[in-house]
């Protein structure tokens, strides 16, 4: 096989996740004409590492963090986008792992890339933990923002294995909402440290919206 053709087949794979819409809103029957992917979602972790590292200062290797980011839903190419209430942790780690195995061995210092995969899932490392961090705080903030649209109702989740989740339904059965529940959870169940947390807790309590357009025209004018 030429590098030409090795190159063609490792976008091409990874390129299945633009159309592969992410479990949880699936789970959670968000009505929306278009739902975020895994390629978006990958995106979006990416951006908000930006963010996070510049306006708090991380003192992190934020391109490491970057490449890490980019690789993290590899084995979704193979496995496809499993939930933590959908399979165990120790069994989707050895599936995610197999298949990350699979697709970086026919690449050229795959090895290394593969190191830098198993680094992300550890936590162990500044880099690891921060992008950890980012990767679950994403999904929290997209989830109030669907919620801000009203895309969940809560009345019409049958089947949803998620929302019988004994965590989740004392959330729910307090009266939060369907993003104030996501992101309480996510700020008991994640190792967010406190300027992880102090973002979250501003999502959960604010309507978030994006302001920096908005300035830009307004100066133009």
């Amino acid at each position: 096989m030429s590098k030409e053709q090795d190159v063609i087949n490792y976008y091409v794979l990874c390129n299945k996740l633009k159309n592969v819409i992410r479990t949880g809103w699936l789970d959670w029957k968000v009505q929306r004409n278009r739902l975020e992917s895994i390629a978006e979602h990958i995106y979006g972790v990416q951006m908000l590492a930006i963010a996070m590292k510049t306006i708090y200062q991380y003192d992190i290797d934020i391109m490491k963090v970057i490449y890490m980011l980019a690789i993290h839903e590899l084995g979704e190419t193979i496995i496809g986008d499993l939930t933590q209430f959908q399979i165990s942790k120790e069994e989707k780690e050895k599936m995610e792992h197999e298949a990350v195995h699979s697709i970086l061995s026919s690449l050229i210092d795959g090895d290394k890339i593969e190191d830098l995969f198993l680094e992300f899932d550890s936590h162990a490392t500044a880099e690891a933990l921060f992008a950890y961090q980012c990767d679950k705080l994403e999904c929290d903030i997209q989830c109030k923002l669907y919620d801000q649209e009203g895309c969940v109702d809560l009345k019409q989740q049958e089947g949803n294995a998620t929302a019988d989740n004994e965590l989740v339904k004392k959330l729910l059965e307090n009266g939060q909402s369907w993003s104030d529940m996501w992101l309480e959870f996510g700020q008991r169940k994640y190792p967010y440290d406190k300027n992880f947390r102090a973002v979250s807790e501003y999502a959960k309590n604010n309507y978030i919206e994006e302001e920096i357009t908005k300035k830009l025209i307004k100066k133009d004018k």
